[in-house]
């Protein structure tokens, strides 16, 4: 018999149970996320997770919790293993829990191989920088906010702002542009409501998407361990999706605020030193453990996209998990309270958010050649507007001039046609473009000066001329 089956065989009695923490006496050779098994004194066995490792003890977290523990009649059994995925072809299609077992009523899956949840770190060297522009038919995120495949962009969200809506849309409609392929989808729900969870199946099954689909769903009353595990286990099946398949993956995971107050609230029930918030020292080092696992790698025809959702408390952006996260990740798009109260949809902040990858993914042989000057007017024009309209409100509109008026018709316009769209519309990029285009329409062509003539000569359709604005314009 070798160690590793001696190992497995050894057992440990409980000597103290604390809520889902059982805290029994160690043995050498225990590892930290090792798996186990908690035979409890009714004959249930329930599986468990090292969450902690020292010289006399070791703490074990159970899936699915104990209300009463016998300690006497109760025991844990070392695997000797830390918790994998079965994963092969079959799992598209399906639904599982937090800890990975199939929830839809369909069969076990067979599995080609097991996979640790954990990850392997990919090479640096192998690395390569995310490229290739995604179409999501979003023009706030097509025309200002470029997503490219291989980049990690979240989306940073209120309290009853429609982040789950826009994250179905890009769902449904995300390809990559010139290309037949369709993404892979991989879904990760963290602690969320059940009405949210069927939001998200019913909207899948709806447009024939969930075939392409593979979804974690952890309810909020799920234990609270489970939060931990379902973004890992989204990731470990988009990774074998992705490299092992060759797939384009986009995975979605909502909502991490959920999977850091759990993270929160296991450090506190470990009597572990609060950091800000209360939240663990260590929580960007866990955070930078799901986002990098994004990517491109070379030799390989798949790729990982990732949008992480949050929703900030008290709307606060520089709350720890959105700070953080916003190190991490290579932007943000953010949900503007004020345009949800305008209706307006997506509500996407067009100041807040950014797209630090945007350039890796546009321009000619990606969008179009006049994609980044647009880009950039767009902004002036929109910021214009703004500015002009907190100044209307001090002095009055009737202080303001022709032009400036102009720029408050154009922003207005900016909003309800280009930012503005059903949530069952999808534009192409070309046509994202053309509307911002109509916009600087609108303009004197001397007001055009982050655009290249030659752009303005193609593009710019009934150019105005300065001093010719007309009543209509006004």
């Amino acid at each position: 018999m070798d160690s590793l089956q001696l190992f497995t065989r050894q057992t440990k009695a409980i000597s103290t149970a604390r809520r889902s923490l059982l805290v029994i006496e160690s043995i050498p050779g225990i590892r930290y996320n090792e798996i186990v098994d908690v035979q409890l004194g009714t004959g249930e066995t329930r599986i468990g997770q090292v969450i902690e490792v020292g010289k006399e003890t070791t703490v074990v977290q159970v899936f699915g919790g104990v209300s009463e523990v016998d300690l006497l009649n109760s025991k844990v059994r070392y695997k000797g293993e830390t918790l994998k995925l079965p994963v092969s072809e079959d799992i598209m299609g399906r639904i599982f829990d937090g800890s990975g077992h199939p929830i839809d009523g369909g069969p076990p899956i067979v599995p080609d191989s097991y996979l640790d949840i954990n990850g392997v770190p990919a090479n640096p060297a192998s690395r390569m920088p995310p490229a290739e522009f995604i179409e999501t038919g979003i023009s706030a995120i097509d025309g200002l906010n470029v997503l490219v495949r291989g980049q990690k962009l979240p989306i940073f969200s209120g309290s009853g702002l429609p982040h789950n809506k826009l994250a179905a849309q890009i769902l449904r409609q995300a390809s990559l542009k010139g290309k037949s392929e369709e993404f892979a989808i991989v879904f990760g729900a963290i602690g969320v409501s059940y009405d949210d969870a069927g939001y998200f199946i019913s909207n899948l099954e709806e447009t024939g998407a969930l075939s392409r689909t593979v979804a974690f769903i952890n309810t909020a009353s799920s234990p609270v361990i489970e939060r931990l595990s379902t973004p890992r286990l989204a990731l470990t099946a988009a990774e074998y999706l992705a490299w092992e398949q060759d797939m384009h993956v986009l995975v979605i995971l909502t909502d991490i605020t959920n999977y850091c107050d759990a993270l929160r609230e296991l450090a506190a029930m470990r009597g572990e030193i609060p950091s800000r918030r209360g939240y663990p020292g260590y929580m960007y080092t866990d955070l930078a453990s799901l986002y990098e696992r994004a990517g491109r790698i070379s030799g390989k025809e798949g790729s990982i996209t990732i949008i992480p959702i949050l929703t900030m408390p008290d709307d606060d952006i520089t709350h720890p998990i959105a700070d953080l996260t916003g190190y991490i990740t290579e932007g943000q798009i953010v949900l503007s309270r004020a345009l949800e109260r305008k209706r307006i949809y997506p509500p996407i902040d067009v100041f807040l958010s950014l797209s630090r990858m945007m350039k890796e993914g546009i321009g000619e042989g990606n969008t179009r050649e006049d994609h980044n000057n647009v880009f950039m007017q767009s902004y002036a024009v929109y910021a214009e507007g703004n500015y002009l309209r907190e100044i209307s409100t001090v002095i009055g509109s009737e202080a303001l001039s022709d032009r400036d008026r102009l720029y408050l018709s154009a922003s207005d316009r900016f909003e309800q046609e280009f930012i503005s769209q059903d949530e069952k519309e999808r534009r192409t990029v070309e046509e994202t473009l053309e509307r911002a285009w109509n916009i600087f329409s609108m303009l004197p062509t001397e007001d055009l000066k982050l655009i290249q003539e030659e752009y303005i000569k193609k593009y710019l359709k009934a150019p105005q001329k300065a001093g010719l604005n007309t009543e209509q314009d006004r």
